[in-house]
């Protein structure tokens, strides 16, 4: 024992074990909850390191607010660090003014920015885009990583991308993948997601393609939604990892200390040893990863099972971060839907185009089939897209949602009133999602910050998160996560249509189909 005891506390671990917290390499805190409830409850399953996405901040906030929000992280118990994004994953009317060399070199600079990426628009790199290069090679001159985004890619483009410099991928969905991009150099990110929860078979995969080191593999939950971490975090990822028989040590090791390895902070995370964070998971047994006990920059946050965390609430006001001000209207004249090109959701997030039969021209759809009107309104009331899409639901009236991937307004459903008492309900709370039906709010979700983010504590979220997804079942929404069918309606990093700020959007030949038109204003 030291000799100089006073105020140092000494916790008996007889019959316990002790293992460095978990860190999550790449979160998107912004999936209706916000970064500080994210943290909060997930401290309480053992993960207390965050490296996160900045893009929400990025598109809401000016820099300068956005690093003094960054600052504020530095106060609470989780360790809070962030990306910085060099595209908007969608196609943005001011997309390249909004990405900047300036701005982009002033997040890569600061201190709690640990890496470039992920790189959702990795074609443009790879057919000799100048702008994304210099971001890249002025990454890798501040030491920094670069975290791709390669669903699908070939070797031969994982190797391209590789000589580009990028470092780490997540994209791997089978045990090959995994593998073509470990023989290629690259970290790989195994995740396990609410839209892609692959773990145990990527697992399972490689262990039968002979893999037995796995200092190379880092674990992810890539930004799941609420309910997705009903039983914890990262804790759920080692749990499965032990399952399928990866060595104990290894397990915990994709969760911690080869997560700080890679990100070249090793020095104060990942172990329990001098000059480390004392970010410490106290286990009862080692194959249960969900601990009894945790400490979180040398306080608890966690003891003997209870909630110890008494962390400042960070005021969001003070940096912006406010209910969305929907300051104009939407109008029936608004809502003509012309064009016969539509959306045809294949899952949760695939899409495909598809010519409508249906006649369009009235207030409301039939329930005989699983077609939906759908418009994507913009933030400040300018412009909208109107379309269709098949496959959402069959007997919505109508949802509105300010959550969207663009930040735009998205409403979708079969009965045009019930699509405007979503969205004045939407209005009324300063953000959020509704679903309404026969004229009358159904559910609700409020997000008062940006129209994003709720100040819920997550276990209340959770719920309110299932309670929609069982109602849009209910009415025949076929797959398993909604809240990511609504965010990437306008992901152009996805095949093989979208809806977006500059219309609807064929992926494929980067075409736009239909383009935005004005808003009838009436505030």
């Amino acid at each position: 024992m030291p000799e100089q005891l006073t105020d140092c506390e000494v916790i008996d671990c007889d019959g316990k074990y002790v293992v460095p917290s978990y860190i999550e390499p790449h979160a998107h805190p912004y999936q209706l909850y916000n970064p500080e409830t994210l943290a909060n409850y997930a401290m309480q399953f053992g993960t207390t390191t965050f490296i996160n996405d900045n893009l929400t901040l990025f598109f809401t906030l000016q820099r300068e607010e956005a690093f003094r929000l960054l600052d504020e992280f530095e106060k609470v118990p989780a360790s809070m660090y962030w990306w910085c994004r060099f595209d908007g994953q969608t196609e943005l009317q001011n997309g390249e003014s909004l990405f900047n060399r300036e701005e982009i070199i002033e997040w890569l600079k600061h201190k709690a920015v640990l890496q470039g990426g992920e790189l959702t628009a990795w074609p443009k790199l790879l057919h000799g885009d100048d702008e994304m290069l210099h971001w890249v090679q002025e990454t890798k001159r501040l030491h920094k990583k670069v975290e791709g985004h390669f669903p699908g890619a070939s070797e031969t483009t994982l190797a391209k991308l590789k000589l580009l410099g990028t470092d780490c991928d997540h994209e791997a969905m089978t045990g090959q993948e995994a593998f073509t991009r470990l023989m290629q150099g690259y970290t790989v990110s195994l995740r396990n997601s609410s839209i892609r929860p692959d773990l145990e078979v990527l697992l399972k995969e490689l262990l039968e393609l002979g893999v037995k080191q796995f200092d190379r593999f880092i674990l992810t939950t890539d930004g799941s939604h609420p309910s997705f971490y009903e039983s914890g975090m990262t804790n759920v990822m080692i749990a499965t990892a032990i399952k399928q028989g990866v060595p104990i040590i290894d397990a915990y090791h994709m969760a911690s200390y080869n997560i700080a390895r890679y990100y070249n902070m090793e020095h104060v995370h990942g172990s329990i040893a001098t000059g480390r964070i004392a970010n410490i998971n106290i286990l009862e047994s080692k194959e249960n990863p969900v601990p009894i006990s945790v400490i979180a920059k040398g306080k608890w946050v966690k003891r003997d099972g209870i909630n110890k965390n008494e962390s400042l609430q960070i005021d969001w006001s003070k940096f912006k971060v406010t209910p969305l001000l929907l300051d104009w209207s939407i109008e029936k004249e608004d809502m003509i839907f012309s064009h016969k090109m539509g959306i045809h959701l294949l899952n949760n997030v695939i899409t495909k185009p598809y010519m409508t039969e249906i006649d369009l021209n009235r207030d409301e759809l039939s329930l005989d089939h699983d077609e939906c009107f759908l418009m994507m309104i913009a933030r400040d009331g300018t412009w909208r897209v109107n379309t269709v899409v098949k496959g959402f639901a069959k007997k919505l009236g109508g949802l509105a949602s300010s959550y969207s991937g663009t930040g735009d307004i998205i409403l979708i459903g079969k009965n045009k009133e019930d699509m405007l008492t979503a969205f004045h309900r939407v209005k009324e709370l300063g953000g959020g999602m509704v679903i309404a039906e026969k004229n009358e709010v159904l559910h609700e979700i409020a997000l008062p910050l940006l129209g994003i983010m709720s100040n819920l504590k997550m276990n209340k979220l959770i719920q309110e998160e299932k309670q929609l997804v069982k109602l849009l079942q209910e009415r025949g929404y076929a797959y398993d996560d909604p809240a990511f069918t609504i965010l990437f309606f306008s992901a152009t990093h996805l095949p093989f249509i979208r809806v977006t700020p500059i219309g609807l959007f064929d992926v494929k030949s980067s075409k736009v189909i239909a383009s935005p038109v004005n808003l009838i204003k009436q505030c």
